[in-house]
């Protein structure tokens, strides 16, 4: 990882008290196009390869309907390839066995971009509607995701 993604998410450790009151003090109103406006700037330039901490760390919910098209995909049939990837979780829900993810090469490219689950083509997810129904998952993130440390960043600035 990029030492200037590393630093700034043990700044997200060390601010998230401060992280937290600043989403308090956002209003309901203004969190979308807040959050919207500062989430397409900051992927213009991040580079995910640089990072895929997302990939390492955490696992995503796979859908049914991700199940089908990956496994189509791999051209496995899809309790194939539930036995070999998956496992339910305590709620009930299809992850990963086992993390980093199974389809991460050692160059950080996801073998199955084009067909990856629905919650990786949206992490971190700050750029949906009613944001501010997600903030204390977004802060989780912030942990976890350099992008979303540099979001609030920008956020700061403009509040």
């Amino acid at each position: 990882m990029k030492k200037e993604y590393t630093e700034l998410l043990a700044r997200a450790e060390a601010e998230l008290s401060l992280n937290r009151k600043m989403l308090k003090n956002i209003k309901k109103k203004q969190s979308d196009p807040l959050f919207q406006k500062h989430h397409d700037d900051v992927f213009e330039g991040i580079d995910c390869l640089a990072c895929a901490n997302c990939c390492i760390t955490t696992g995503p919910l796979v859908l049914e309907r991700d199940i089908d098209r990956i496994s189509k995909h791999l051209k496995l049939k899809p309790v194939d390839f539930i036995n070999r990837y998956l496992r339910r979780d305590e709620d009930n829900d299809w992850v990963f066995k086992s993390m980093p993810c199974p389809f991460l090469d050692t160059e950080y490219y996801c073998q199955i971009y084009a067909v990856r689950p629905k919650a990786c083509r949206e992490y971190p997810h700050t750029d949906r509607k009613n944001i501010h129904q997600l903030f204390e998952k977004t802060l989780v993130n912030s942990t976890i995701c350099p992008a979303v440390v540099m979001i609030f960043d920008r956020i700061k600035k403009d509040l």
